[in-house]
């Protein structure tokens, strides 16, 4: 069984940062796409980031500039550093990852960190 666990969130003021992280564990043979998405109140869950283990990214174009996707594929892990954030960017943060086990592949997500940011 494969877990996603994201930390990093809370409460910040507008034009502030934070740094989320996802870490994958369990029977893990290999992972390639890791992505972060949001989703506000009201509205549809969205892509911000999306990763590759060899390093590309892709970033919704009303983020680009704002945030960033990294990985530690050694780790499992991946984050999402977020700068000079808004009221706008209060969301429900997801990690989502395709995961290779011993069953084959699955598309797996976290159980979501909390962004407020404050006016």
């Amino acid at each position: 069984q494969v877990q996603l666990v994201e930390s990093g969130g809370g409460l910040v003021q507008t034009g502030g940062s934070l740094r989320l992280s996802c870490v994958a564990s369990g029977s893990i043979f290999r992972i390639t796409k890791m992505d972060w998405y949001r989703q506000a109140p009201g509205k549809q869950r969205e892509l911000v980031a999306a990763s590759t283990t060899g390093g590309a990214t892709n970033y919704a174009d009303s983020l680009k500039g704002r945030f960033t996707i990294s990985r530690d594929n050694a780790k499992n892990t991946a984050y999402l550093q977020m700068n000079n954030l808004t009221p706008e960017d209060t969301a429900v943060y997801y990690c989502r990852a395709d995961v290779q086990t011993r069953l084959g592949w699955s598309n797996y997500w976290g159980q979501g960190t909390q962004v407020t940011v404050s006016s």
